[in-house]
């Protein structure tokens, strides 16, 4: 795969990442300025588009996560790989 099309994929990579939960959080910041209404619906705009630019934050990081965990469970497959054809585990003498 050529350079080019690898960091293209890696900024579309960090724009759906990141860039839409900033855009949210910005949109928040937005109708917090715009709207000065008298009730305080500016307030409730704000945390809506806060809230949900931080949802997709922390939806990002749980999958990161989520993904992080699959090197744990090659590690313990090899493991038990190497206890089925040794009799012993890799770290045992």
């Amino acid at each position: 795969m050529n350079t080019n099309a690898t960091r293209a994929k890696r900024a579309l990579l960090f724009l759906v990442r990141y860039g839409i939960a900033i855009a949210l959080m910005v949109a928040g910041q937005v109708v917090l300025v715009v709207d000065a209404g008298p009730r305080g619906e500016a307030w409730e705009g704000w945390a809506l588009f806060t809230g949900a630019g931080v949802s997709v934050l922390l939806f990002n990081a749980l999958v990161r996560m989520g993904l992080a965990d699959e090197s744990d469970r090659e590690r313990e497959e090899a493991a038990r790989r190497y206890f089925d054809a040794h009799g012993h585990w890799p770290d045992e003498s």
